[in-house]
């Protein structure tokens, strides 16, 4: 599969480039696209103020509205996947979570527009929630980034900007029909005249669903149908002051099966308001006063074949986060960012005897300075107290150095942590089919002694001692170093190498045997982890039709105490479950779950200026990972079974018939790989084709 996958991608490049030399002869254009793109590519999220995207210290991605567009993707999903170091992971339910530089999707902060996304219900972020009909751009930030955001930054950011009003009524209609009956439909309408300006965007997306394993009576994906309505007003007074207030509603509704004779549905509402008061009184101020609210609502049932209620359960989760930042621009090489806020949230849920309110006030500082014309240094620190962990100090040192008109290089170090959440601390849930249980730790030593006084606790394994202090906050040390080389307008490459460093994470163990043979798992800081690695960026742009973006991803993902077991000869596997048990050695141990060791992806746009048609390539590799520990030597050692390496490649092409129509047509994954047994998100080959109408005044 290897071979194939680079032969293809090989004589695909060569073809273009054979269309591309074809094709020169009658182009003209002589404008440095490369160029002109990267003066454009300005991002917010990285340092809470506007900054070009190639002067900045942090290893960063912009991924454009032309970007997206070319793709043909629907969903945030299906565009995060082909980024280098990026990989999405199935969820239960059909979800999609997403994994950066080898760390799990809960240490991902999803913004918009700046402001934090929640409903993690089992800790994973669904992606597929994100509509991309009306998204601007979406910016990427690698790195412990919780100076400027506090908890869940630990690994990075990924902040979606949505469309702002432009001058001149525009109306864009969208749809798209795909394998499986997959239908998406949207509208957006966008105006900015003189003072006041408005965007609105409507989506409706829904499907079959699909059964990658025929063999069992459920599907892998159940059906679903969900809305998205986003909106926006902005005024500006024409006296230093602006006011915006947007809002966004999403609305999921999914056929819920358990069995043949179990049969429901789970529905989910999410909404988010955001009022923001700009004013800026010269060019060195701006303020911002912003007032963001959300709520996440998931309710499931089950019904038996006769309509009667077997199971129901409900997640309401929501935030209140007022903030003041300001920027001082002491000088034009002197910037100074700085935040005061404070974050209210609130859960109440199934399984949860109490309704828990985290507080959280905090404040930040940053100072953006140009010592030098070529090297630019960032420092900032965070501060979050907290009202039931313990409070947090974010530090983040960040400098780039121009070594010349061709070669720069960055470096950033930076604190992240990942507070634990409502479920780790709070959960009070006993699976009623099997028995077992789970406790959040705040909850255990009463529940466990409930337990205890009704005779259902056989044995106390850890001392309920051990549960009476508190549940520390996760926290890394990141580190990244890289290099950039620009050999000329039509040549560049990236290097990153980056380490992160993860003490206290949070994982289950088992407190407590049960009297029916089942067991009580509770939550504990115990393991320190790390992901090291690097990644490689290059580009291509022998002329303005033809770019080449290839990205590699080399990941070492272990845990540390491992490490020390298998060095101490502690670790003992068997080939198969007669054989006898032998000793394993340092080079036997894999890592952690679901981290591949290579990734590689590349994505070819061509563009047939005089037939207005784009044509795109994506491909990407991932090699082997393991998912469970089938030799039950509570390791992934090189004995254990493995998710084979694969190889996804998609094609899409847009043709524009004239200033008001385009048209488009792709496949992904177009050799139709499938693993049901282990992969749940990829359902094989997917046809579709688009319409896009353009009324823009």
């Amino acid at each position: 599969m290897n071979n194939l996958f680079l032969i293809i991608v090989s004589s695909i490049i060569f073809f273009l480039l054979f269309l591309n030399h074809s094709y020169a002869q009658v182009s003209n254009l002589e404008v440095d696209s490369t160029n002109v793109q990267t003066l454009k590519e300005v991002i917010i999220s990285a340092t809470r103020v506007e900054r070009q995207l190639s002067s900045l210290p942090l290893p960063a991605t912009i991924i454009s509205k032309k970007a997206i567009s070319r793709s043909n993707s629907n969903t945030l999903n299906q565009i995060l996947q082909s980024q280098t170091g990026l990989t999405t992971v199935p969820d239960f339910g059909g979800g999609e979570g997403l994994q950066m530089q080898g760390l799990d999707s809960q240490y991902t902060l999803i913004l918009l527009n700046g402001s934090p996304l929640i409903g993690r219900s089992a800790g994973t972020f669904n992606l597929k929630r994100i509509n991309l009909g009306n998204i601007r751009q979406i910016e990427i930030v690698k790195g412990a980034s919780s100076s400027l955001y506090g908890s869940e930054a630990l690994a990075g950011i990924i902040n979606i900007v949505t469309e702002k009003p432009t001058v001149g009524l525009s109306n864009y209609i969208n749809y798209s029909l795909s394998t499986h009956n997959s239908n998406d439909f949207s509208y957006s309408m966008n105006n900015l005249l003189n003072n006041t300006g408005f965007d609105f965007f409507f989506n409706r997306n829904s499907s079959d669903g699909y059964d990658l394993n025929e063999n069992d009576e459920l599907m892998t994906v159940d059906p679903f149908v969900n809305y998205t309505i986003n909106g926006s007003l902005t005024y500006d007074l024409k006296d230093k002051t602006k006011f915006s207030l947007s809002t966004r509603y999403y609305n999921n509704v999914q056929d819920n099966v358990a069995s043949s004779s179990l049969k429901g549905l789970s529905e989910i509402d999410e909404w988010n308001t955001n009022f923001k008061i700009n004013y800026s009184p010269n060019s060195k101020w701006d303020s911002f006063l912003e007032l963001y609210l959300t709520n996440y609502l998931a309710k499931e049932n089950l019904n038996n074949l006769d309509g009667s209620l077997y199971d129901e359960s409900f997640y309401d989760h929501s935030l209140f986060k007022p903030e003041l930042r300001n920027i001082y621009r002491i000088s034009n090489n002197k910037i100074i960012v700085g935040g005061i806020g404070l974050s209210i949230e609130k859960l109440n849920r199934t399984y949860f005897e109490v309704k828990p309110i985290f507080k959280s006030p905090y404040i930040y500082i940053q100072y953006d300075y140009y010592p030098i014309e070529d090297l630019n240094l960032i420092i900032g620190s965070r501060f979050d107290s907290h009202n039931k962990y313990k409070s947090q100090f974010s530090p983040k040192l960040a400098l780039r150095y121009k070594i010349n008109e061709k070669i720069s290089t960055k470096f950033s170090l930076g604190y992240g942590y990942k507070a634990p959440d409502f479920r780790q601390l709070y959960f009070d849930f006993t699976n009623s089919l099997v028995g077992y249980s789970v406790l959040g730790y705040n909850v255990a030593v009463e529940s466990i002694s409930l337990m205890q006084s009704q005779g259902k606790i056989s044995n106390i394994i850890y001392s309920l001692d051990d549960l009476k202090g508190e549940l520390k906050a996760e926290n890394s040390i990141s580190f990244n170093l890289g290099f950039n080389y620009i050999l000329n307008s039509e040549i560049s490459f990236d290097l990153n190498i980056f380490r992160n460093t993860i003490k206290d994470l949070i994982d289950t163990r088992v407190i407590a045997n049960k009297t029916n043979g089942q067991n009580v798992f509770s939550y504990y800081n115990v393991n320190n982890v790390f992901t090291q690695g690097l990644e490689f960026n290059s580009k291509w742009n022998p002329s303005n039709s033809l770019t080449i973006n290839s990205g590699f991803q080399l990941l070492y993902a272990k845990d540390s105490d491992a490490i020390k077991s298998f060095n101490n000869g502690e670790v003992y596997a068997r080939k198969n479950p007669n054989s006898p048990a032998f000793q394993l050695k340092k080079k036997d141990y894999f890592g952690l779950y679901n981290r591949s060791r290579t990734m590689i992806n590349i994505n070819i746009n061509y563009d047939l200026f005089q037939k207005n048609i784009e044509l795109n390539l994506k491909g990407k590799y991932r090699s082997k990972y393991g998912i469970i520990d089938s030799n039950y030597n509570n390791f992934l050692d090189s004995y254990d079974e493995f998710v084979n390496g694969y190889a996804l490649i998609d094609f899409t092409l847009n043709k524009k018939i004239n200033k008001k129509y385009n048209v488009g047509f792709g496949i992904d994954n177009v050799f139709d790989f499938k693993d049901y047994q282990n992969i749940t998100n990829i359902s094989g080959r997917i046809f579709y084709a688009k319409l896009n109408l353009n009324f823009n005044q």
